[in-house]
Formats: C-alpha cells, sequence, structure tokens
C-alpha cells in the first residue's frame, strides 16, 4: 500500500507540514462517493509549490498524498468540533466547502470505516510529525512546526466576505510564543503587498494545538493562505506563476524570520 505521505527530511530547526495537499483517494473510497468528489475541489491546491524553497533553508517538508475528501489530517482522531459553535468538516467529511454532500444517501463512512481510515492514512502522518519533532529537537534543542494551508479567498460556510492573504494562527497563543508571531506580522507588513491577521477566523487546527508546546521548544504555526493570492480559484485551479512570485518570496522572508528568532532564543 502507498504510504499516505511523502516525506524530505532536512536537517535544519525546520518542519514544513502540508496536510491537505493531496488530492488522491483511493478506488475502494471512490467507488463509495459521488462523482464531484473525485475533482477534490477543496484541496489546498499548489502549496508544495510555494513552499518548495524550503529545502533550501534545510526544512523537513512533510506533505500528505490523499484528498481531505477521505480523512482530514487537521482534525481531532476522535472528530470533535475544531471550533465550537461554529460551522465544522468532520474527521472524514460528508460534505465539500459549498455543503454539498460527497456521498449518497446512506453510503457515508460509518464507524468503523473511519477507523479504519484513522489507522491506514491519520495516524501515520501524525507518528511522522511526532517522529521528526523529536528528532530535530534532539539536534537542535528547538523546532518550528510550520503548518501551510490555503482556502478559497470567498466561502461563505466558514466566514463572511473575502478572507486576508495571510491567516496566522497559534491557539491564541497557546501553540507558539506571542514574540514569534508579533515577529511574523512584522516582517509581513515590511514585506508589503498582502493583507494579514492574526486568531481570526482561523486560529490553527488540530496539528499546531496538539504538538505546539512553546515551553518546550516546540514553536507551531498555521498559515491559511487566500487562494486567490497566488492561483485561479476555479476549476482546473491553474497556479499563476507571476502571481504565485510575490507569495513566495514572502513566504521565504516568514520562514526565515522565524528560524532567526528561533536561534535567537
Amino acid at each position: 500500500m502507498m504510504e499516505s505521505y511523502n516525506i524530505e527530511r532536512g536537517e535544519g530547526p525546520l518542519i514544513v507540514s502540508l496536510p491537505h495537499a493531496g488530492s488522491m483517494i483511493p478506488k475502494e473510497a471512490a467507488d463509495q462517493m459521488l462523482p464531484l468528489a473525485i475533482q477534490s475541489a477543496d484541496t489546498d491546491w499548489h502549496v508544495e509549490r510555494l513552499y518548495a524553497f524550503a529545502r533550501e533553508l534545510g526544512a523537513t517538508l512533510v506533505q500528505a498524498r490523499f484528498s481531505r475528501y477521505l480523512i482530514d489530517l487537521n482534525r481531532a482522531p476522535d472528530s470533535r468540533a475544531l471550533y465550537p459553535g461554529a460551522n465544522n468538516t468532520e474527521l472524514c467529511p460528508t460534505s465539500t466547502f459549498d455543503e454539498e454532500p460527497l456521498y449518497g444517501r446512506g453510503r457515508e463512512p460509518d464507524a468503523a470505516e473511519i477507523e479504519r481510515r484513522r489507522g491506514l492514512y491519520w495516524q501515520p502522518y501524525h507518528d511522522c510529525l511526532a517522529e521528526e519533532i523529536a528528532r530535530l529537537r534532539a539536534r537542535h534543542g528547538a523546532v518550528l512546526l510550520w503548518e501551510g494551508h490555503s482556502i478559497r479567498s470567498r466561502v461563505p460556510r466558514f466566514f463572511e466576505g473575502r478572507l486576508p492573504d495571510l491567516n496566522f494562527g497559534t491557539a491564541d497563543g497557546a501553540s507558539a510564543a506571542p514574540a514569534l508571531l508579533q515577529a511574523l506580522l512584522g516582517r509581513a507588513e515590511a514585506v508589503g503587498g498582502f493583507t494579514s491577521v492574526a486568531n481570526a477566523r482561523f486560529k490553527g487546527g488540530y496539528i499546531t494545538r496538539t504538538f505546539g508546546a512553546p515551553a518546550e521548544g516546540v514553536q507551531a504555526v498555521q498559515l491559511e493562505l487566500a487562494q486567490a493570492a497566488y492561483m485561479e480559484e476555479t476549476p482546473p485551479f491553474p497556479y499563476d506563476a507571476g502571481q504565485a512570485a510575490p507569495m513566495c518570496a514572502l513566504l521565504r522572508a516568514l520562514l526565515e524570520e522565524g528560524l532567526g528568532w528561533l536561534r535567537a532564543t
């Protein structure tokens, strides 16, 4: 069976995690889904291209291969709501961001199927992150876990209006030091060209909340990008290299800022 993720190990104190970059759906699951699911429209499109430069910074890159429609690697294993009181998607989603059903009536995954997917796809990704954090902490004493995400700039299900270009999340300071977040926001403002906000609609998902432990040397930051800032948001969701170039430059500046902060503390 194919691994649920791809990993490229680096030796610097930086992990770039891309848990929603995959778009594959195994045949046994696809056969249970409606045809629209195969498009995997809610993928974090092209984030692996945006962060390709991170290899030059010595980063370890971990990228999911399978679609979030199969199982969402950034949700709790018991499927509890990420944002209580808000409209949430599940561990094994049953609808798209536009609230279109992914399965025909009565064909949604049952508890046994959800547990099967959790063991095959969710657990290996989380085990990998835990192992890489431990490896790099042993080497450097501290590590920056960077969660790279993106989403359509307008998704009424989750937020009103147009999303800012950069949406930083540190679980209100629980997953990363406030001083690190301020340094990142300052760098984004200095570079300019993009709007930004911190700990607003996207405060960071299960991964940053679980692995972030600032007092123990693990700084975990999620950055949710508005896809309109670097690509076309309609099928076939093409990458716009010219538009993406300034975004890539900014992302590099942000990771360099984060690494500089980490090494100075």
